[in-house]
């Protein structure tokens, strides 16, 4: 049974959030504008700054590219913004990775696992490093048309590509059901695509990119519409068990504008009422683009671009609600950025010339400059945030959620004498120059004490050999606070190799008192399995002072044991424990 102190966890905390703010724009902006100095420094003594955006390249570069730069920059930027959210850090990684590992391969259901379990690890962190990385990738491409923004181009593919695979569950490709209109193959399936492109040099760029991109969305197009003929996708349905009726009812049930709902409830609606002849009109929409952008390089046609680009973008309000409403919205989904890449691929922006700069190229060079020396900061801020933390211990960030901070106090600890686990007497302190860490467990619980056990285990095993430091938990079970239910525990939970560990117990009168000394309630009648008893840790000095109460009702998962590991770890090294 969960201890007295059970909560469940706000994705807006208020500690958290401020941690994440702090994180965004206090402890963020000092390191980026450190970095985007040190940049600058460079970038003036080489003179770089007087060529950016300068170059013959540059200067000369395809219309479509630059509509496909400035076009992915702008999402890249808005997906950014969008992980300044408050609920990323503690929402991101449970309510919108998690749902997406059901029904996925073993292997790809590791591997998002191991990212959730990351991402849960160092929540703050992993949140500040992810919304600075895409707000500069967003900020490069829109200023950069030379080397820096190819370069990034391809940072931008990269990083989309690992969010494809772990964020999006390689966006639903191997999931039953998956439809065209909700999100396959993945938003960022064309982010992947479209930082390619923008790698390559402008020449091969000029040569290749709107015969092979029109062909590859030719092929989407075509395994879409087979995807939608399929009866497990629910599309053939009449009534409230039609798919997209199905999803836009859930949808409008986000805070969103009224005008919107109305317009995606009333589209619903109509899919409702055609059932199977809803889906008709969808599959013919795909099979008809599917051909026509096959045949529309050969024989520059535009109509299938704009088919498919007026398509997608009804699409993208009716059956995704435009995704970025909730408070959890990560990007724009998959349609939108469809929709932008097959405009910018269409045969007539290929043959148009370049765009004629306006503005005075000094201008434009040397603003350019500044703003993708910030942005150029932004990423190798993030990249560096990321990597190391990925390596360091987990965050306290669960545990503060969960149970807020450790309160610090200087009162005398409540001395007592029991009977340990070897049948030996045990008194508080009588170790004068260790540490103790003090908790109360029931031998015969089964649900929240093998969690303190587990944090106890691992707190251990993180310290030196020598760690001046006793491990004490008091027996918080009236009914079986003898020596074989201690034994029992101890055997069950691995703890038998502890060191300086004492599980102790005694006359139930003794321990009762050790219960009220240190305002531990415990309820159980004879009839219960277990206890009811409060989850709390105390640290007492050496010299028998009570230093920290440390509440510690525990998280189940394997990150939330390793958030409050950490704020064990930390308080103990506060008080020389290492």
């Amino acid at each position: 049974m969960p201890g007295m102190s059970q909560q469940s966890v706000s994705l807006t905390n208020g500690l958290v959030v401020a941690m994440f703010r702090h994180s965004l724009f206090v402890t963020g902006l000092m390191w980026l504008a450190a970095i985007a100095i040190v940049l600058m420094v460079a970038l003036v003594a080489s003179r770089r700054i007087l060529t950016f955006n300068m170059s013959n390249e540059g200067v000369s570069e395809p219309r479509a590219r630059t509509y496909l730069r400035w076009a992915f920059g702008a999402i890249w930027l808005f997906d950014g913004f969008l992980q300044f959210q408050a609920s990323m850090p503690l929402g991101l990684a449970n309510n919108v990775i998690a749902p997406l590992t059901t029904n996925t391969p073993s292997w790809l259901h590791s591997l998002m696992e191991h990212g959730i379990f990351l991402w849960n690890s160092h929540p703050i962190s992993l949140a500040v490093g992810t919304a600075w990385l895409q707000v500069g990738i967003g900020l490069v491409l829109l200023v950069s048309n030379g080397r820096t923004g190819r370069i990034v181009g391809g940072v931008s593919s990269l990083w989309a590509a690992l969010v494809w695979l772990i964020g999006n569950g390689a966006g639903g490709m191997f999931v039953s059901g998956a439809s065209f209109l909700f999100g396959w193959p993945g938003a960022t399936f064309f982010y992947v695509a479209a930082g390619a492109w923008l790698f390559v040099k402008p020449e091969v760029f000029q040569r290749l990119f709107s015969k092979v991109t029109l062909r590859v969305l030719s092929v989407i197009a075509g395994l879409a519409a087979l995807l939608q003929f399929l009866p497990s996708t629910q599309f053939w349905h009449g009534g409230n068990t039609n798919a997209l009726t199905t999803m836009t009812t859930f949808m409008t049930k986000t805070a969103q504008p009224h005008v919107l709902a109305w317009f995606v409830r009333h589209v619903g609606s109509l899919a409702a009422m055609m059932g199977g002849g809803f889906n008709v009109v969808i599959i013919l929409w795909l099979g008809v683009c599917a051909v026509g952008l096959w045949m529309a390089a050969a024989q520059q046609w535009r109509w299938p671009v704009w088919a498919l680009v007026i398509g997608c973008v009804f699409f993208w309000f009716v059956s995704e609600d435009t995704s970025i409403f909730g408070g959890l919205s990560t990007d724009v989904n998959s349609l939108l950025p469809l929709a932008v890449l097959a405009w910018c691929a269409s045969p007539t922006l290929r043959v148009r010339e370049p765009r004629v700069r306006r503005l005075p190229r000094e201008m434009t060079s040397s603003a350019g400059a500044v703003v993708a020396t910030f942005a150029s900061a932004m990423i190798l801020f993030s990249m560096v945030l990321m990597g190391g933390t990925t390596f360091a211990s987990a965050e306290t960030t669960w545990y503060q959620a969960h149970n807020g901070p450790a309160s610090a106090t200087t009162l005398r600890a409540a001395t007592f004498t029991l009977t340990d686990q070897f049948n030996k007497t045990y008194s508080l302190g009588e170790h004068p120059k260790r540490v103790t860490l003090l908790t109360f467990i029931d031998p015969r619980c089964y649900t929240d004490c093998p969690l303190l056990a587990k944090q106890l285990e691992h707190v251990r095993a993180e310290l030196s050999a020598n760690a001046n430091l006793d491990i004490v938990a008091v027996a918080a079970n009236p009914y079986h606070e003898n020596l074989t239910d201690l034994r029992t525990f101890i055997a069950e939970r691995g703890l038998a190799h502890l060191k300086n560990f004492h599980f102790v117990t005694g006359k139930l009168s003794k321990v009762q008192e050790v219960w009220k000394s240190y305002g531990i309630g415990v309820s159980m009648t004879s009839k219960d399995k277990m206890s009811i008893h409060s989850d709390f840790m105390f640290l007492i000095s050496p010299k028998g002072e009570l230093r920290w109460v440390i509440p510690d009702d525990p998280l189940s998962s394997s990150s939330g044991v390793a958030s409050a590991v950490s704020e064990l770890r930390g308080l103990l090294s506060s008080m020389g424990v290492n």
